[in-house]
């Protein structure tokens, strides 16, 4: 999935990191991360900020690199540390030695961090339960380099900036941005060259001494993308009760991750989005902010509505090759400014460079009009989605075969623009590299459902065009039946994609998943595709693979070659749902909640495909984002695949099918919603299903028998 930077250019694709490993990527699967979109902060786990990518970040810039706390002569010893929620954590040192009497500790050290938009917190408290009168001088460090987020990504972190004092704090400034860091109680000596705060503390036996840190960082021009106000959550917050806690624990650390990712529109504040992840893509980005808008659509419809309108405010009017823009296509990401990761590897602020946005933008259209989006609200886009699917036959059919395919026209851009857009990605089964330009085998599973829902809102709201996009979709489908399906010697399955030359480029890849329930294929293709999602070289036990463990390109550190992603396997789980297959659904589901428990209940963006049969918890990427937006909303794609739930309020019916609810059975699920309406589920040991639905809507109740 998620796609700019974080791609991966090929060269980078592998990074490690480490001070001494300039220009690779830095690790992030042992960091602490605390999130307030557009702010968030980074420490090692024992809450000391210092290296690599640890800093305090506000849009897109770092304002903090350090801020580390020591004791003079005296030993910290970290004791614990955890995050509390989404954007607080709190950590436990020991000062050992100092008032010990027994081999008890006598001295601690409480560390809470708390982020809010433009703001770090620090409270730091020590604590004496010894009895003896101590003694220590307290060194609170800080610094900054005030260094891009492209840079710190890249490896390459800029010179310090010198602080100056202000007010018993440190300030710093470059460019456009500008950072402060106080002190409540004021310490007892500042340093301005060194970055340091020094406290003199004297504790009695059983008295403690606290003081309140506070970093606040702005650019000049305000934020590009503000926080909403706290109080105004476009959704409502489920709570999930089930027989396997792994899976209420998961919705919840979700819940409130989603709520922090919030970013608002500044042209209509009142729009919200979903940034992508933190913490290189704390921004708007076309697929991944979709994406995760139609898995929250059970919690309502305000997010995709918000959504929908942000991207079709930036929709594409004109044909420019350096942005990759085009009328009616939805762009990639936004920046503040042009990201620069090397000499070979450029975006512009504002940029277009995605296949599959555009469709993903009308299905979402039209499956917010099915959860019940307000009719005015849907008609007031009506235009945009005309303008979109001209797009697809315009556009993104640059040469007329039928098939919506991708090329970097700039040479600096993504050399991949599909959700798997690291530049070696697509691939041959002998592990050639496709040539371009590219057609994805999904993106014409997004084309043929864009183009069907179109229709269906375009007859709906009586506006001309229906019956010609069905017919465009029908071509597509049996244009993708002659042209992508290859075979091996366990028998047929789709191309990840067709290459420039238009020759299947032939590797097994969790693609399947995204071609199931749209429409695109039939019952026969689905039953071989659900099959081959359910063996093992695909199903990892812990998720789905990228790219099946048989290929010769299979590593399964391999950023989109045999890593597994948490979005693609609920993507895959709720296809196999929506085309019947629950039973291997329920295998992908368990290894995704697996896989939660190991992450603390915070999925990565990505982690390591080894898989169950090798390793018991699931082991990290290193450089992944967590948390990542459409990683927390696959919690809600898979409770209502468990569910087996759809909606379409203009039908007025409500569909309840728990095909493979027999783990976490019993199970009840209050707070969803449909039609603006609250909607509770559950469901008894014994399978039966009780539904308390608004008013109007006719509840059908289905059984899934396994095929």
């Amino acid at each position: 999935m998620d796609t700019t930077v974080k791609t991966h250019d090929v060269t980078n694709s592998a990074a490690g990191a480490g001070p001494s490993a300039e220009g690779l990527q830095p690790f992030l699967h042992d960091a602490c991360v605390t999130l307030y979109a557009p702010s968030f902060a980074i420490s090692h786990a024992d809450g000391q900020i210092d290296g690599d990518a640890d800093g305090f970040y506000h849009g897109d810039s770092r304002a903090l690199a350090r801020l580390t706390v020591a004791a003079d002569g005296i030993v910290l010893a970290p004791v614990g540390g955890a995050l509390e929620g989404a954007d607080r954590a709190a950590f436990r040192s020991v000062l050992r030695g100092l008032g010990e009497e027994t081999p008890d500790p006598a001295v601690t050290l409480h560390r809470r961090r708390r982020v809010t938009p433009g703001r770090l917190e620090e409270t730091l408290e020590v604590g004496n339960a010894g009895g003896r009168h101590v003694r220590v001088r307290l060194i609170v460090t800080a610094g900054t380099d005030l260094a891009p987020i492209e840079r710190v990504k890249s490896g390459y972190a800029r010179n310090p900036v010198t602080a100056t004092v202000a007010g018993g704090g440190l300030d710093w400034s470059r460019d456009d941005i500008a950072v402060r860091l106080t002190s409540s109680p004021a310490p007892a000596a500042v340093d301005p060259a060194a970055g340091r705060l020094e406290y003199e503390l004297e504790l009695a036996p059983g008295s403690s001494w606290s003081a309140v840190l506070h970093c606040d960082a702005a650019h000049q021009d305000g934020d590009q993308f503000p926080a909403p106000p706290a109080d105004s959550l476009p959704w409502r917050t489920p709570r999930l009760r089930s027989a396997d806690r792994r899976f209420d624990h998961w919705l919840s650390q979700s819940s409130a991750d989603l709520d922090r990712l919030r970013l608002t529109d500044p042209e209509n504040p009142a729009d919200q989005f979903l940034a992508a992840g933190a913490p290189w893509f704390l921004t708007l980005f076309g697929r991944d902010s979709l994406w995760a808008a139609r898995m929250l659509l059970p919690l309502g419809t305000g997010l995709a509505a918000g959504t929908l309108r942000t991207l079709a405010r930036r929709q594409g009017t004109k044909s420019d090759q350096g942005t990759e823009e085009q009328p009616g296509k939805i762009l990639h990401e936004v920046r503040r400014a042009t990201q620069d990761f090397n000499e070979n590897f450029s975006l512009p602020p504002c940029y277009y460079g995605t296949v599959d946005a555009t469709p993903l933008w009308i299905t979402l259209l039209h499956d917010a009009w099915r959860w019940g989006l307000a009719p005015d609200q849907v008609e007031q886009l009506l235009p945009h989605a005309e303008s979109a699917l001209a797009w697809m036959r315009d556009h993104g059919d640059a040469d007329g075969d039928g098939f919506l395919k991708y090329i970097d026209h700039t040479g600096r851009g993504l050399a991949n623009q599909g959700w798997k857009d690291s530049g070696d990605s697509i691939r041959y089964r002998d592990g050639r590299l496709a040539a371009y330009p590219i057609s994805l085998c999904e993106v014409q599973a997004y084309a043929y459902e864009a183009a069907r829902g179109g229709a269906a809102l375009l007859r709906a709201f009586g506006r001309p065009g229906a019956d010609r996009w069905e017919e465009w979709a029908e071509r597509l489908r049996d244009r993708f039946r002659s042209h992508f399906w290859v075979e091996d010697e366990r028998g047929p399955y789709p191309a990840v994609a067709l290459d420039g030359q238009k020759r299947p480029v032939d590797s097994v890849t969790s693609g399947f998943g995204h071609l199931l329930g749209t429409g695109l294929l039939n019952q026969e293709e689905s039953a071989l595709l659900a099959a081959r999602l359910g063996a093992p070289d695909l199903d990892s036990g812990h998720g789905l693979r990228t790219l099946s463990s048989d290929s010769v390109a299979y590593n399964p550190y391999g950023y989109h070659i045999g890593s597994i992603w948490p979005h693609d396997t609920a993507i895959a789980v709720h296809g196999l749902v929506r085309a019947g297959f629950p039973e291997a659904a329920a295998s992908l589901s368990e290894g995704l909640l697996t896989a939660s428990a190991g992450f603390d209940a915070r999925l990565p963006e990505l982690f390591a495909g080894h898989g169950a049969a090798t390793d018991a918890r699931p082991a990290p990427y290193p450089a992944s984002c967590r948390p990542q937006a459409w990683a927390a909303a696959s919690s809600v794609m898979i409770l209502q695949s468990v569910l087996g739930l759809s909606a379409d309020v203009p039908g007025g019916t409500l569909t309840v099918a728990p095909g493979f609810a027999e783990a976490y059975r019993p199970l009840k699920v209050e707070g969803l919603d449909v039609a603006g309406g609250r909607l509770d589920i559950s469901v008894d040991a014994d399978g039966t299903a009780h539904v308390d639905a608004p008013e109007g809507l006719v509840v059908k109740r289905q059984h899934l028998t396994p095929r």
